[in-house]
């Protein structure tokens, strides 16, 4: 989904029943593309924390999303998989300022993800 994906924007809400309600809408294949907007359920993985989901973007695979890491101010996130195949650095900001974004980067490398893989998402101004 996110090969050619560029704005990309993910919210979250808790639903009554403690799933979570996700929006992941982008616009596909360049900056000015036709938006895109995808409505995935997430689980909460019990006494994990929070901290590991399943995502189900399709009935009835869940897909992992394990947070790794969160900034005490809830601006920026990691989130991972066991598989190493994916990762995806998060924040609530467009852009990141380079010395956190070196600290982000360092913590993946160090979970054993291959830096020289990472496809960053362009964001418009």
């Amino acid at each position: 989904i996110e090969k050619n994906a560029f704005n990309a924007i993910e919210s979250y809400q808790l639903n009554e029943d403690g799933t979570i309600a996700t929006t992941f809408t982008f616009n596909e294949g360049s900056l000015s593309g036709p938006i895109k907007t995808y409505y995935p359920k997430g689980f909460v993985v019990k006494d994990s924390g929070n901290a590991l989901w399943g995502m189900q973007f399709i009935w009835p695979i869940k897909a992992q999303y394990k947070i790794t890491y969160l900034d005490q101010d809830y601006q920026n996130t990691i989130i991972a998989r066991d598989d190493r195949d994916y990762v995806w650095i998060m924040s609530r900001q467009k852009r990141i300022d380079q010395d956190t974004l070196k600290i982000l980067v360092k913590k993946i490398e160090d979970d054993g993800y291959d830096i020289k893989k990472i496809r960053w998402i362009e964001h418009s101004n």
